[in-house]
């Protein structure tokens, strides 16, 4: 049974911006603006629905592993190589 990969990203989340949208990478951190405010966890569910889309992944493949109430956060997204996430945020970001 081949082991499903996975790669793991630090993610800066801007709340209450005006759209969704993966803004770039700086200093090793994916920046990702969000409409959804830091409350109750909104913010945290719209930033895992617009990586699943970015990334055209099911939205089960992206997990918070840190920082649920920061701004700075660590999410593992399954399905996607180190090697190949780095490549996607690269093209959606240029």
């Amino acid at each position: 049974m081949d082991e499903i990969p996975e790669a793991v990203i630090s993610v800066k989340v801007l709340p209450k911006s005006s759209r969704d949208e993966i803004i770039g990478m700086e200093e090793g951190i994916c920046k990702v603006k969000i409409k959804a405010p830091p409350v109750d966890g909104k913010a945290n569910k719209a930033l895992i629905k617009v990586l699943a889309k970015e990334f055209n992944l099911p939205k089960k493949s992206i997990e918070i592993i840190s920082g649920w109430t920061s701004r700075l956060k660590r999410v593992r997204i399954s399905g996607l190589t180190q090697k190949d996430l780095t490549s996607l945020v690269s093209r959606l970001t240029s």
